[in-house]
């Protein structure tokens, strides 16, 4: 016995009704979805990811290009200094820094490279300058900025055209990542070690 006209048109109806409604939902949370991680991305990165806006063009590219360093970084072995290495980098920025009025270009191109050898002992690749700064901007964005204004300023040096004022504000932006890079392993109790052993097994 045939279906009534009108009872197939109902059922493809609802079937419809029903199709769309899951469109609209898996939309909707694509859309919640894209909104979290695009917020979540600016509140991770800070300026930089309105640097990255206004490099590229569009949020969608900067969020794509944000989203790429960090699984770079995800996928390098960062590792705090040993109280040791600690203690040898900052006195090494205290010789550097006592060295500044006798020497002010000098100074910048040493701290220069003291924070090479911080970023390298840490565990982050010596790739070109960009790529420096885009590895560190995933950890470290509130200085990202500071490594770029000193990196501009020794650039400006070398052509010799930087006076000291520009020097020493190089120094003080090659400070602010050195003082944040400077993190240390700290090794806990031997009795917490044990208790945490004891929980996990």
């Amino acid at each position: 016995m045939e279906r009534p006209v009108n009872s197939i048109n109902t059922q493809s109806s609802l079937i419809l009704a029903a199709i769309i409604v899951i469109l609209l939902i898996a939309i909707g949370a694509w859309l919640v979805y894209r909104k979290r991680q695009s917020q979540r991305l600016e509140k991770r990165f800070g300026p930089e990811y309105g640097r990255a806006v206004d490099e590229l063009g569009s949020r969608a590219k900067a969020e794509s290009e944000l989203r790429t360093r960090e699984l770079r970084v995800d996928h390098l072995h960062i590792v705090p200094l040993l109280p040791a290495d600690a203690t040898r980098f900052s006195q090494a920025w205290k010789v550097l820094q006592g060295g500044f009025v006798d020497n002010p270009k000098g100074v910048v191109a040493q701290a220069d490279q003291l924070v090479r050898e911080l970023l390298l002992k840490r565990g982050y690749p010596m790739g070109d300058f960009e790529r420096r700064a885009a590895d560190i901007s995933v950890d470290h964005p509130g200085v990202v900025s500071n490594y770029r204004a000193a990196q501009e300023i020794a650039a400006r040096a070398q052509r010799g055209e930087a006076d000291t004022e520009d020097l020493r504000k190089a120094v003080v932006h090659f400070r602010a990542l050195f003082d944040e890079l400077l993190e240390v392993e700290t090794a806990l109790p031997a009795s917490t070690t044990r208790r945490k052993m004891e929980t996990e097994s």
